[in-house]
């Protein structure tokens, strides 16, 4: 355990135990509560974890001393929601995703489970970005531009066949 302006302190941290939070997943962007005898309570935050090189077990964990208001760089995952009302996924469309976690600036005491983005009003060739979610209070994407998270394109069949729903639309008009 390293920061906070105090000496390192090597741990060592029972492998069951260590190795049940590994497994359950979110391990290197959740906050814990690190209870040392003869040292005060302190939150940490784990940010690198060795493994064997064969077993891919886990042999060392670095662990960084955190204060609730300490700014610090995340990946967040993104949940969708709205895929089953979406107007471009209902004609075919298919869902592909960018980027499945996002990096922000975030406030320790206020580390977010994930971001939530909503696809139900895109349609075929529309794209999802960054500011169509709702960060959370003093969290900021480290990357200063709006960037794609997502889209939605048109199935590899129509795409492979050089039809686009733009077109479709086209020769509606011209039959007409």
């Amino acid at each position: 355990m390293y920061g906070g302006g105090v000496d390192p302190l090597p741990l060592n941290i029972p492998f069951n135990v260590l190795l049940k939070h590994l497994k359950a997943g979110r391990f290197l962007s959740t906050l814990f509560n690190l209870k040392v005898e003869g040292h005060d309570d302190v939150r940490v935050i784990c940010r690198g974890v060795q493994r064997h090189v064969v077993k891919d077990l886990p042999t060392h964990v670095d662990l960084m001393r955190l204060r609730r208001t300490s700014k610090i760089n995340l990946f967040i995952p993104v949940d969708f929601v709205g895929e089953e009302t979406s107007p471009g996924l209902k004609k075919g469309g298919v869902l592909t995703v960018v980027r499945p976690e996002v990096e922000l600036m975030v406030t320790a005491g206020d580390i977010p489970t994930s971001l939530t983005l909503d696809v139900s009003s895109l349609n075929i060739g529309d794209t999802a970005t960054i500011s169509m979610i709702a960060l959370p209070e003093g969290a900021k994407a480290t990357i200063d531009r709006d960037f794609v998270i997502a889209n939605i394109s048109a199935p590899s069949g129509l795409r492979s066949a050089g039809i686009d729903e733009d077109e479709d639309e086209d020769a509606a008009a011209v039959e007409e």
